[in-house]
C-alpha cells in the first residue's frame, strides 16, 4: 500500500459505495477522450468502482484474446467510429465535486485478467523497426498464475502494415512459431492508458499522454499504488484501459504485452496536493512525469515537475530540490514510442521524515 493516509482527503465518502462497470459498445470509447461525453458512472469521493479494461491487440490473436464480450465490442464498434487513437478505453467516470485545479487520486486496489493471454507487437512505431528491415512481428504471452509470470505461445510476422485499428488476423492465414523457450517473464499487471478527461473540446487522439495522463504507460502504476491526476474538467472523468501484464522501460517494440485487465480502484479528491502533470506513489517512491518528442527536453520537464513538487508540497527551495535530485533522485525513460515521448522522474520517500514521507 501506499503511504498517502486517506484521512488527509477533505472529501471522501463517508461509507464508500461500490461501484460496477463492464466493458461494452456503450460503456467503451476507441481511440479518444472526449471531455463532452455523458459519463457512465457517477460517484463520489472515496468510492470504489471495479472496471473492466479491454485491448485493442484481440485480434491478433482471436482463438486466445476474444470472448463474446470482447468480440461483441469489435463487432459493434464501426471502424468509422474508432480513431483518431487506438486504444479502447472504459468510461467516463464523473467524480462529483472534482472541479478545474484540484487533484483526483486514483489507487489501485486489485488487477486480475479477464483473459490469461496477450499481445507483444514489434511495430514500425517501434525503436528499432528501421534495425529490423521494417518487419512486424506479433508475439502472444500466456500467463502462469501459480509462477506470476509468463512466457511466449509463438510468434509470426505481421502480414503487411500493422496500421488497421482493431484488425482481426485469422490463425490460419499466419505461420505460428515456437520462440523463446523456458523464459518466464515476471507479471505486473498495470495501466497502460489512465487519466482524467483534457480540457480540450472534441476528440482527443488517445496515443500521446500529457498533463491529464492518458496514455503514460508506467509499469509502476500497479496494485497498492496512487496516480494523482490534475483535473481539467467538471467532474474529472477518468477513463481507462490499454492494460498490460507486463513492460519494461522504453517500452520499446512499440508495446508491452496488451491484455484485457479486471480493475479495482478507489477514487478520492485530493486539496493536500498540488500538482501539473501526473504524480506516481508507491510504497518508495513518489514519480513526476513529463512528455515531449524529444526525449531530452522530456527529462528536463520531468525533473523540473519533480522541483516544483517538492517545493509546493515538501516546502524545499528550488536549489534544495535540485541538489536532492542529483544526489538521490532518478531519471527514467517511461516510453519512446508514444510520439510524445515520456520520462518518469523518481525520489525515495524514506530521504524524508516521516512529517514529510506522505
Amino acid at each position: 500500500m501506499t503511504t498517502s493516509d486517506p484521512t488527509r482527503s477533505p472529501r471522501r465518502a463517508t461509507d464508500p459505495t461500490m461501484h460496477e462497470i463492464e466493458a461494452t459498445p456503450e460503456t467503451v470509447n476507441w481511440g479518444f477522450f472526449d471531455s463532452s461525453q455523458e459519463p457512465v458512472c457517477r460517484i463520489e469521493s472515496g468510492d470504489i468502482v471495479r472496471i473492466e479494461t479491454i485491448s485493442h491487440h484481440a485480434g491478433d490473436a482471436p482463438d486466445c484474446m476474444m470472448d463474446d464480450g470482447v468480440r461483441e465490442i469489435y463487432e459493434t464498434i464501426d471502424a468509422e467510429d474508432r480513431g483518431p487513437g487506438v486504444h479502447i478505453v472504459t468510461g467516463p467516470i464523473h467524480v462529483e465535486g472534482a472541479e478545474p485545479g484540484d487533484v483526483l487520486e486514483c489507487r489501485i486496489l486489485n488487477l486480475e485478467p479477464r483473459l490469461p493471454y496477450g499481445s507483444n507487437v514489434s511495430a514500425n512505431w517501434g525503436l528499432l523497426y528501421d534495425d529490423f528491415d521494417h518487419e512486424e512481428y506479433v508475439t502472444i504471452y500466456e500467463v502462469d498464475q501459480e509462477t506470476h509470470t509468463a512466457h511466449a505461445c509463438f510468434q509470426y510476422e505481421f502480414p503487411g502494415t500493422y496500421d488497421e485499428i482493431g484488425k482481426i488476423v485469422r490463425p490460419e492465414s499466419v505461420e505460428r512459431k515456437e520462440v523463446l523457450d523456458d523464459i518466464r517473464v515476471p507479471v505486473c499487471y498495470h495501466f497502460g492508458t489512465a487519466g482524467v478527461a483534457p480540457a480540450d473540446a472534441g476528440k482527443v487522439d488517445s496515443v500521446p499522454p500529457s498533463i491529464y495522463g492518458g496514455n503514460v504507460d508506467n509499469r509502476h502504476f500497479n496494485v497498492g499504488t496512487s496516480m494523482y491526476y490534475p483535473v481539467q474538467v467538471e467532474g474529472g472523468l477518468f477513463t481507462a484501459g490499454d492494460s498490460h501484464i507486463a513492460e519494461g522501460d522504453g517500452e520499446i517494440s512499440g508495446t508491452a504485452i496488451e491484455a484485457h485487465v479486471d480493475a479495482v480502484v478507489q477514487f478520492f479528491i485530493r486539496d493536500d496536493l498540488t500538482i501539473d502533470s501526473p504524480v506516481l506513489e508507491t510504497d518508495t517512491y513518489w514519480m513526476t512525469h513529463a512528455f515531449d518528442a524529444d526525449l531530452d527536453e522530456a527529462a528536463r520537464k520531468a525533473a523540473l515537475e519533480m522541483v516544483e513538487f517538492l517545493e509546493t508540497n515538501k516546502g524545499l527551495s528550488p536549489s534544495e530540490s535540485y541538489s536532492l535530485l542529483s544526489v538521490a533522485g532518478d531519471i527514467h525513460t517511461t516510453q519512446v514510442v508514444n510520439g510524445e515521448k515520456g520520462i518518469h522522474c523518481k525520489l525515495p520517500k524514506d530521504i524524508f521524515a516521516p512529517s514529510h514521507s506522505t
